[in-house]
């Protein structure tokens, strides 16, 4: 049986003359319209139709409607890739213009480092000197020596003597692949953050990266792989740094943490020297929450050890909503963001998210020739910036 549509409705929706012929399940029926012709892709107008299109579709099966993806339920499990778009770096580009002199000083630190083609491969005595890598090559941006400068208070040959000892550190720490004493692979650290002790998650008011630092998870005991692991997790937060931003927030807890599970004066002596000595100018804020007594007295401990600056940085007790918008913040600690940690998810998430970053941030500096200063907010992403 062939029922025609009505003549009346030819010209009008094409939308609804389908939804007619579809329902009355005919096969034959002519489809017209004045303008536009429906193709395997969708709808073309009359200039793009090919004049070899019949006047008529053949129709073999009911229409099959798009499947919608189901909205995600429960908890979040796994890294939040972006801050809000109401969190940006201050100023927007990362720094204030140089001035002249500080401008000079850049240049001398610059051209210094571009005449470097080996690296000392110990800080022992008479160290043995290997050829730079490429990895190294691509460390030393613009900004990095800018905020050895910053660091050095704008001396130029301690920045420059900090650098090389840096690049050292970093070979003797096994943070390269390319080398066999790589002690950062994620399936070797991965055991320390199986309860989630150390979390990247969300961005600041600032777009800073939030690192949470969870004591009373601790779940290994004291080795030298628990100062790796938190390397390790620093690296991951630079990863994830937005164009402009080169700072990050620790958010500190000892909620339900003892004595026992808490780092000892030698690892927080260990710590402050990495952060301070090979992580400069890299600490945007530090938020230490619910201090019990043996903290508070951990910390009178190694004050000394602090750089001023850095200490101006820490801030005790502080609402955390005040620093990292509630759409991002943990809903563990007063936030919006209900996240829940689980390993199995976070983890290999994590890993894949910062490889994607750092594949796309080299292959950025490779198209611009492998330069020693390259910009990093190019490398982010960033639009082009002129001068320094």
């Amino acid at each position: 049986m062939s029922t025609t549509v009505d003549p009346q409705r030819q010209n009008g929706d094409i939308a609804t003359v389908l939804d007619e012929k579809l329902r009355l399940n005919d096969t034959t029926a002519p489809i017209a319209s004045s303008s536009a012709t429906s193709t395997a892709s969708g709808f073309v107008t009359p200039a793009e139709q090919p004049s070899q299109i019949p006047s008529h579709i053949p129709s073999t099966e009911p229409m099959a409607l798009p499947t919608v993806p189901p909205a995600p339920t429960g908890p979040l499990r796994t890294p939040i890739p972006h801050p809000l778009p109401t969190s940006k770096p201050d100023p927007p580009a990362g720094h204030p213009p140089l001035s002249a002199e500080q401008s000079q000083k850049y240049a001398d630190v610059l051209a210094a480092v571009q005449a470097w083609t080996t690296v000392p491969t110990s800080s022992g005595r008479s160290p043995k000197h290997e050829p730079l890598l490429d990895d190294e090559r691509l460390w030393l941006t613009k900004e990095c020596l800018l905020r050895y400068l910053r660091a050095t208070k704008w001396v130029v040959p301690t920045a420059i003597q900090r650098l090389q000892q840096t690049l050292t550190w970093r070979r003797e720490y096994g943070l390269y692949a390319s080398l066999p004493n790589h002690t950062q692979a994620p399936d070797y650290i991965s055991v320390e953050n199986e309860t989630g002790k150390q979390v990247v998650l969300g961005f600041d008011n600032d777009a800073r990266p939030c690192l949470y630092l969870n004591p009373g998870k601790q779940n290994t005991q004291k080795s030298d792989r628990q100062l790796q692991h938190l390397v390790f997790m620093l690296e991951r937060v630079v990863d994830l740094m937005p164009a402009g931003q080169e700072t990050m927030a620790l958010l500190i807890n000892f909620k339900e943490s003892s004595s026992g599970s808490n780092p000892s004066v030698g690892q927080g002596k260990a710590t402050l020297a990495i952060l301070q000595g090979h992580y400069p100018e890299r600490l945007g804020r530090a938020i230490v929450s619910d201090l019990p007594w043996y903290v508070t007295t951990f910390f009178k401990l190694i004050s000394p050890f602090i750089d001023p600056i850095t200490k101006s940085k820490m801030k005790f007790n502080e609402p955390l909503d005040r620093h990292v918008p509630s759409a991002q913040l943990w809903s563990h600690y007063g936030g919006k963001a209900d996240f829940e940690y689980d390993h199995s998810l976070y983890w290999p998430a994590l890993v894949k998210m910062c490889e994607e970053r750092r594949a796309a941030y080299r292959a950025r500096w490779e198209r611009r020739g492998k330069m020693v200063g390259e910009s990093e907010f190019y490398l982010r992403g960033g639009e082009e910036v002129g001068g320094v």
